[in-house]
């Protein structure tokens, strides 16, 4: 898989309100994906600071795309557990976040993700997921 139809897939089967946080594919392989996105106004809360929800679904759809990039093509995945651990608030210009797959069975796949704020480079978060193939 590679940028341009992770972008394609990423319009065509994501909800709007995932679109909505202007998520930029920015690397995808086989050892990972990396998606930003840019803080603005209607992700951050006050202070300027990004709100935990636009965090974590950042998190989760960076891991999505590292199980497509591991796959090599998309495969629709279930969330079944999705931890996210907040270090520190998030400001700057983006919110970059890589993600790489742990382990991928046959039905479950693992994955972990740091969130770092741009153009600082200071990791914001962490997450790891579970993820089962229906």
């Amino acid at each position: 898989m590679n940028r341009d139809h992770a972008t394609e897939t990423l319009n065509a089967m994501f909800a709007p309100w995932v679109r909505a946080l202007d998520i930029r594919i920015d690397d995808i392989g086989d050892t990972g994906a990396t998606l930003s996105i840019p803080i603005t106004g209607e992700i951050a809360r006050v202070g300027g600071i990004v709100s935990g929800q636009a965090l974590a679904a950042l998190a989760d759809t960076a891991m999505v795309f590292a199980i497509a990039g591991h796959f090599d093509d998309f495969k629709p995945v279930a969330t079944t557990n999705l931890d996210t651990v907040f270090l520190r608030p998030g400001s700057g210009a983006r919110i970059s976040c890589r993600a790489s797959v742990v382990r991928a069975g046959r039905a479950v796949v693992f994955a972990k993700a740091e969130l770092r704020a741009l153009p600082m480079e200071k990791a914001v978060a962490t997450a790891t997921a579970t993820y089962m193939i229906p």
